[in-house]
């Protein structure tokens, strides 16, 4: 069965197409373009991250997968929580500022949340999706370049102070590794060698795990054997929206991405010329509106399920007065002939730069913006807030797309604004992704952050050059019953497209 994968890399992509090749189907790709790519993109993504999965059959209701990150600390005792983390400020993104070390580091879901797709919705062996990553690091592989430009600002602050992790990243001689220069991690590959073998349990209660919490204990982090052991991916009913003739599914609650896209979907301006400059102006005061109501009310300590609901009900009667009262993140999409369609982001936050059993592992809990300055102050078992939206659609004419993107709180509106050049505007998919973007900063004196070509009006314009990857990386596949299969990778993330 044909299937197309837009990811992170087309090296990723290549992984996804694969796998297809041998038989898969769009959620095979899927994983392994992003098992790939977890494995292939220091800084931006990395095996100890979460994230989710959107999966539509068709003819079956959507269902979105939760592997995100969880607040550890069970079983530890009261002095072990506070410690082993520092905070550092980033020039990256125009300047952010997250804390680092085992202490940020939080109970890491992806791989149980990749697995589980594996065993519900896949046709291939789990040994066979990691192939394709096994293969890239026995062999080493180039260093992307969105990574390479994260790493500039990120590579001593971050991965600087576990002596595994900045070796790493430099040559023998102390150069760092540069754009497209080979990058070994030979611990890194038994690692993924043991997961083939012995399945995402080796994550969690084998080997591996016993490597990350003797590393935990040896550099005050708060992960346990006992959280370890304790996670499970859950299995959630999406937020569903109709646009149109499109039925969109995407994340919901506890993470706040989903509401937030669908939100922006909903509350889109009807005028009779999408993205004409007097669309662009109310478009941008909408993402003002929607983006303040999720900085007020879908914080750390709020009831995110009822702030969801309240967002969606005044989204749906496009009343904006009910309003009122990571940048380490890929994404990859994926569909096949059969209508299947599986969209899924991950992420590690900014990164820790601890690296046990080769394993590169998150920062989430010191991401700011998500958990607050008390970065150990939730509950163990705690799911994480998160930004993450993979989403896919359904036209009424049997078409299907899958679609996601990183970028911190940029996924929404990057996810959005492609969307809508593609459902109202007529754009191609790839037109879509390239066209300019507006994001709306809601932090201090609201601004417009914007690239060329987009100048809303009544805000202080943030000037970006053309494709900035402050903007994401939306990655996206379409397939229509007659017209086949349409692929975009944004060249904002240097993504890939690939055919299988």
């Amino acid at each position: 069965m044909k299937v197309m994968i837009a990811a992170g890399s087309q090296m990723a992509a290549d992984a996804g197409a694969e796998v297809a090749t041998s038989g898969g189907n769009a959620v095979d790709a899927a994983i392994a373009a992003m098992l790939t790519s977890m494995a292939t993109e220091p800084g931006i993504v990395g095996p100890g991250a979460g994230g989710f999965l959107t999966i539509w059959a068709p003819g079956e209701a959507p269902i979105v997968i939760d592997g995100n990150i969880e607040m550890p600390g069970r079983e530890l005792a009261a002095d072990r929580f506070g410690r082993g983390a520092e905070l550092v400020h980033l020039d990256y993104g125009g300047g952010v500022s997250t804390y680092v070390g085992y202490g940020s580091v939080g109970t890491p879901g992806g791989i149980a949340g990749l697995e589980m797709a594996s065993q519900n919705f896949g046709s291939l062996t789990w040994s066979a999706l990691l192939a394709p990553a096994i293969s890239a690091v026995e062999a080493g592989f180039p260093m992307p370049t969105a990574a390479a430009e994260y790493l500039d600002s990120a590579r001593l602050k971050v991965y600087g102070w576990d002596p595994a992790s900045r070796a790493a990243l430099h040559h023998g001689d102390g150069r760092p590794i540069g754009a497209h220069e080979p990058v070994h991690l030979p611990a890194l590959a038994e690692s993924l060698r043991l997961l083939s073998r012995g399945g995402a349990a080796e994550m969690y209660t084998g080997s591996i795990a016993a490597q990350i919490v003797a590393a935990m204990e040896s550099g005050d982090g708060i992960v346990t054997a006992a959280d370890l052991a304790a996670y499970e991916p859950i299995a959630r009913v999406p937020i569903t929206v109709q646009h149109g003739s499109w039925r969109v599914a995407t994340n919901p609650a506890p993470a706040v991405g989903g509401a937030v896209l669908a939100a922006l979907i909903l509350m889109a301006p009807q005028v009779s010329v999408p993205f004409s400059a007097e669309w662009v102006d109310a478009y941008a005061q909408v993402q003002a509106d929607v983006l303040h109501f999720r900085a007020a009310r879908m914080g750390v300590d709020d009831d995110r399920l009822t702030a969801a609901a309240h967002l969606l009900a005044a989204a749906s009667a496009g009343d904006r007065r009910m309003l009122h009262g990571s940048s380490s993140t890929t994404h990859t999409s994926a569909v096949d002939a059969s209508g299947l369609a599986c969209a899924v982001t991950m992420s590690a936050g900014y990164g820790s730069g601890a690296m046990p059993a080769g394993i590169w592992l998150n920062n989430s809990l010191g991401e700011v913006e998500l958990v607050g300055n008390d970065i150990h102050a939730l509950a163990p078992g705690t799911r994480l807030i998160s930004n993450m939206a993979p989403t896919v659609a359904r036209h009424a004419d049997g078409s299907v797309l899958a679609i996601g993107s990183p970028g911190a709180d940029r996924i929404t509106t990057s996810i959005a604004s492609t969307l809508l050049r593609y459902t109202d505007q007529g754009l191609g998919l790839q037109a879509s992704v390239d066209a300019p973007r507006v994001h709306v900063e809601v932090n201090g004196d609201v601004a417009a952050s914007v690239e060329p070509g987009i100048e809303p009006a009544g805000f202080l314009l943030l000037q970006y050059p053309e494709h900035a990857m402050y903007f994401g990386g939306v990655q996206a596949v379409s397939w229509h019953p007659d017209r086949g299969f349409e692929g975009a990778a944004d060249p904002r993330r240097t993504g890939g497209v690939a055919l299988g």
